[in-house]
């Protein structure tokens, strides 16, 4: 699919190295993006992610390792990037870890670190870019969230993911408004079943998950120069699902 020209911007995709941040880092290579591979334990996995970002069109490709649950990590990490590439322009919010277990059964470190890498890895990495692209009157942030999160789904099993996911939007729409005069758009992109999940359920709508491409759609929208004026926006990749029918 056609996206919009990256190739003058500097794009950072959090926890790219695999899974659905891999795939959204590689559809900014696709448009010509320099782009940024996050990896935190995954050393080899992101190297083969920026070879393939370099040979499908990324104008320079770098691998950076961090745990952006810390902030003098997350400082560092930004500044890698700065030396290399230049200041981040595009970040994509991808990190975050889960927990589908009922949350009696769950360790504090389990709940704590879904917490962490889900809200305050947003937090952290979105405040590092922001006085950049202020200063460049340019800057797309870009958080993944969950479906449903804005209606306040709830499960005994998988708990501190849904709140944090929840803090995700409410940190989005929150940010939007922060950032309305300078040029930076805020948005967000919550799917329901991805096609490399975990699990499955029974049920899925229109009869599969979603591909990477559904999220690769709405992700060349939000960076699209012209969607300027749109922020503060969650969009739901969920095929129609809807968990509060009876």
């Amino acid at each position: 699919m056609d996206g919009p020209d990256l190739s003058d911007r500097t794009v950072l995709v959090t926890g790219s190295a695999k899974g659905v941040g891999r795939e959204l880092l590689l559809a900014t290579a696709d448009c010509g993006a320099k782009t940024a591979v996050h990896y935190h334990t995954s050393a080899d996995a992101a190297r083969e992610v920026a070879d393939e970002a370099t040979a499908r069109g990324a104008s320079e490709a770098m691998t950076i390792q961090g745990d952006v649950t810390d902030p003098e990590s997350v400082d560092g990490l930004f500044a890698a990037i700065e030396s290399e590439l230049g200041a981040v322009d595009v970040l994509v919010n991808n990190v975050g870890d889960f927990a589908p277990d009922h949350w009696a059964d769950l360790e504090f470190e389990t709940w704590n670190r879904v917490l962490e890498t889900n809200l305050n890895g947003t937090y952290l990495c979105s405040k590092r870019a922001l006085p950049a692209m202020r200063e460049a009157e340019y800057g797309r942030i870009v958080n993944v969230g969950y479906a449903s999160s804005e209606k306040g789904l709830v499960s005994p099993t998988n708990f501190p993911y849904f709140v944090a996911k929840a803090g995700v939007l409410m940190f989005t729409r929150m940010l939007a408004n922060d950032t309305q005069d300078d040029e930076i758009t805020v948005n967000a992109i919550s799917p329901y079943v991805v096609e490399n999940s975990d699990e499955f359920p029974e049920e899925l709508p229109r009869g599969r998950p979603a591909s990477f491409e559904d999220l690769i759609q709405p992700l060349y929208f939000f960076l699209d120069p012209e969607s300027g004026y749109v922020s503060g926006e969650n969009l739901e990749v969920d095929g129609g699902w809807l968990p509060e029918s009876v």
